[in-house]
């Protein structure tokens, strides 16, 4: 009975540190795996969505502009409102699936965005000849792009103060309520005073 009770702790703390182990050994290849992906994507995305983009522009700097303030405006707006979405649903019935259902759509709405993010702030050679791609065969388009986020990100504080100032008056009406309602009901099951009696 001794010797079972002194392998046991042995034995939970080995299983515990290989548990650890394989831990870091995963999230070290994890690491490792995201930051070859990364550098493949950086050498890849930035002069390939420069194409996609001048194909669709094919230099007409009237279709740059536009492209750019639609592309710029929908790919902001949409993933701040799904996100928004998740944070207003977060607490409700299905509100973890609601709100990380919004939150994977929220970033896959925002690629076309990234991407162009991608040639605009990215240093690598893939970068700027993305750039150069822009310049010579969708002009117009990364500035356009930059006020239609601009633009949506003003909608979107907009809406979004009047959302949560909604919810605050709400929540402070509701607990307004039940304070009155508490008071009210204290004051029902209070005992009578004892009248007093007749001199």
């Amino acid at each position: 009975m001794t010797t079972t009770g002194q392998e046991l702790p042995a034995e939970s703390k080995g299983s515990s540190f290989r548990t650890w182990r394989n831990r870091i050994i995963a999230l070290v290849v994890t690491a490792l795996v995201l930051w070859v992906s990364y550098l493949i994507l950086a050498a890849f995305i930035p002069r390939w969505w420069a194409q996609r983009i001048a194909e669709s522009v094919s230099g007409s700097f009237a279709k740059g502009i536009w492209s750019g303030l639609l592309m710029g405006a929908i790919c902001t707006a949409v993933p701040l409102f799904l996100l928004l979405l998740a944070g207003t649903t977060w607490r409700k019935r299905g509100g973890p699936f609601i709100a990380g259902a919004s939150a994977v759509l929220a970033l896959a709405a925002a690629i076309p965005n990234l991407m162009t993010l991608t040639i605009v702030l990215g240093n690598s050679n893939a970068a700027h000849a993305g750039e150069r791609i822009l310049d010579v065969d969708a002009p117009g388009f990364r500035g356009a792009a930059l006020t239609g986020a601009i633009g949506a990100a003003v909608l979107f504080l907009a809406v979004a103060f009047l959302v949560l100032r909604r919810r605050f008056r709400k929540n402070r009406a509701a607990k307004a309520r039940a304070a009155q309602e508490k008071q009210s009901v204290a004051v029902e099951t209070a005992p009578n005073p004892p009248e007093s009696g007749a001199y």
